[in-house]
């Protein structure tokens, strides 16, 4: 797939042939092994054309890991799995000094010895089973690309990506994460059990014989170009305010823009809303759901599909939520029903209607 022509140079329909033949690759290779879970993989790949991190949050048996261990496969890219446990250290994951001895001088130097966070695409496997402070190894490296040791700042390698597991039921043992680690995943994924005849193929499959042979078919230089391709797709800025008024809708101690009202689930259930980066993942996210859609520019249904994925895990529910047993998913969907596409400014409004002629 590599390309030598400018992404900037690249007109919408190559970008979206490009990018939805990365897609249909991708897919092809990865449903091999992984039986129906579509919206599940639309969301991972999503998070990588974003260059962003996901965290997939289902019960045992649901092949979380086996799904994220076969999309490293479909990469050519450096792989390395993480598995969580309460005595895991920070180092365990950064890396660690190790003194050595200089052969020709005789004299001992430090040496930075670098962890398995050092690859492109990190599998934490059971990321809540680990206490906060190995937790927040990550943090720096999930947001600023970079592993800091001794003073010293270690570069990870591009591009990097990691793709975390969850199990929601089994708390004995267990940290739930901190909201600041949370906000730096792109998408919570929540993996359902599969249909009759899903399940009857996947038994079919883990109880023959033979094995799927997955292959790379994406490189380095792919991925970047995708990447590229799909922060170029164009979004107007009524629809970038559309974004801005869902997110800011959900944000409980703060005033509505304009003297609307509050959508009542989110004034009843919410505790705290979701913040900025909710704000920049919704409208990165909208692009590729918007390319992959074969469309040249993201309207506001584009951010509707994919307002859930990003909004989930930044809101944050209150007892009554718990007590009228409320989940997140039905106030993101009063939220979008709620919250009017149009803005109250008349320019706001012209906009919309030139885009829609």
């Amino acid at each position: 797939m590599t390309s030598e022509h400018d992404p900037a140079s690249t007109t919408p329909e190559q970008a979206i042939a490009e990018v939805t033949g990365a897609y249909q690759k991708l897919k092809g290779e990865i449903h091999k092994v992984i039986v129906g879970q579509d919206a599940v993989v639309d969301q991972m790949l999503m998070s990588i054309f974003c260059r962003g991190h996901a965290v997939v949050v289902g019960v045992p048996g649901l092949a979380k890991t086996l799904l994220i261990s076969t999309i490293a496969r479909t990469l050519d890219l450096g792989f390395s799995r993480i598995q969580f446990t309460p005595d895991l250290m920070p180092s365990d994951i950064t890396g660690t000094e190790v003194i050595e001895e200089n052969k020709s001088t005789g004299q001992r130097e430090l040496r930075f010895v670098k962890g398995p966070v050092f690859s492109n695409v990190i599998l934490a496997d059971e990321i809540n089973r680990t206490p906060p402070k190995t937790q927040a190894a990550l943090l720096e490296a999930m947001q600023e690309r970079h592993v800091t040791a001794g003073g010293a700042r270690h570069m990870l390698p591009e591009p990097f990506f990691v793709l975390a597991t969850q199990n929601p039921i089994e708390q004995e043992g267990t940290y739930p994460l901190p909201e600041a680690q949370l906000d730096r995943f792109m998408f919570q994924i929540l993996i359902e059990y599969p249909q009759a005849d899903e399940e009857l193929e996947i038994v079919r499959r883990s109880t023959g014989g033979g094995t799927a042979e997955v292959h790379a078919v994406l490189h380095t230089e792919d991925i970047r170009r995708v990447q590229s391709l799909v922060r170029q797709t164009p979004v107007a800025d009524h629809v970038i305010r559309y974004a801005l008024r869902l997110v800011r809708a959900t944000r409980v101690n703060e005033p509505m823009d304009g003297g609307a009202d509050r959508p009542k689930m989110v004034q009843d259930y919410v505790s705290w809303g979701a913040g900025p980066r909710g704000s920049e993942n919704l409208i990165l996210s909208a692009k590729a759901k918007a390319i992959l859609s074969g469309s040249h520019h993201v309207t506001p249904e584009h951010i509707r599909q994919v307002a859930k994925p990003v909004l989930r895990h930044r809101l944050l529910t209150n007892f009554n939520a718990e007590a009228d047993q409320v989940t997140v998913d039905r106030i993101i969907e009063d939220l979008l029903e709620a919250v009017p596409e149009e803005g109250s400014g008349a320019g706001e409004r012209r906009q919309m209607d030139e885009v829609m002629r």
